[in-house]
């Protein structure tokens, strides 16, 4: 029996196994952990690569979006450099919000996804970047061509649902902080940058 060129023996891993996209920096794929549904925060898990439960939602809060990483990026000193005050990368892949008109429920499904914009997230030091996207084929979001082109209202849920989803009650210590959102441009050098510190840090896939 032949199998078809992109057939996988065994499922591959979603950071390392799976391509960046169809046309990076522009057009990526995410591999999504959660959605705007769940009340439990999965992360996939470095070594199998599936998903594992990270914590209950801490609050009564939900992410607006779909959310997972891009493929094969990888979050150190090249991303760390374009954040200032960051002291590091996360050492992470990246992180990416994903915007569909239609509900998409599943989470561990992989998209395409054209990227508008993103988030400049400090994480105890560290550069934890939330790209911002569009779904490629949504008939209502793919006009959309940069982030200030959305809704603001939309904006600013993604950015309150950061600066809050790892706030205990009562805690009143803040170790998350965004500046000001950034656009297209800047977006794509920062899915640039993660790609290329994901060769430095595991070697070139290819």
């Amino acid at each position: 029996m032949t199998f078809p060129k992109a057939f996988y023996k065994w499922r591959p891993h979603p950071w390392h196994g799976l391509d960046v996209g169809p046309n990076p920096p522009q057009m990526v794929h995410a591999f999504i952990e959660i959605t705007p549904f769940d009340l439990v925060k999965y992360e996939v898990d470095k070594v199998t690569g599936y998903l594992r439960v990270d914590r209950p939602q801490r609050t009564s809060s939900q992410p607006p979006a779909l959310y997972g990483f891009i493929p094969r990026t990888y979050c150190g000193p090249r991303v760390a450099a374009m954040m200032p005050r960051a002291k590091r990368g996360d050492c992470d892949p990246l992180d990416i919000c994903v915007l569909s008109e239609r509900p998409i429920t599943k989470s561990e499904v992989i998209v395409n996804v054209r990227v508008i914009g993103g988030l400049p997230m400090l994480d105890d030091g560290e550069a934890d970047d939330k790209i911002i996207g569009v779904l490629a084929s949504d008939n209502i979001w793919s006009h959309v061509e940069d982030l200030d082109e959305l809704p603001q209202a939309l904006v600013h849920r993604l950015r309150h649902y950061f600066t809050t989803y790892k706030v205990m009650p009562g805690d009143t210590t803040q170790q998350v902080s965004i500046e000001a959102n950034y656009d297209r441009r800047h977006a794509e050098k920062v899915v640039e940058a993660a790609m290329l510190d994901y060769q430095d840090e595991f070697g070139d896939a290819s």
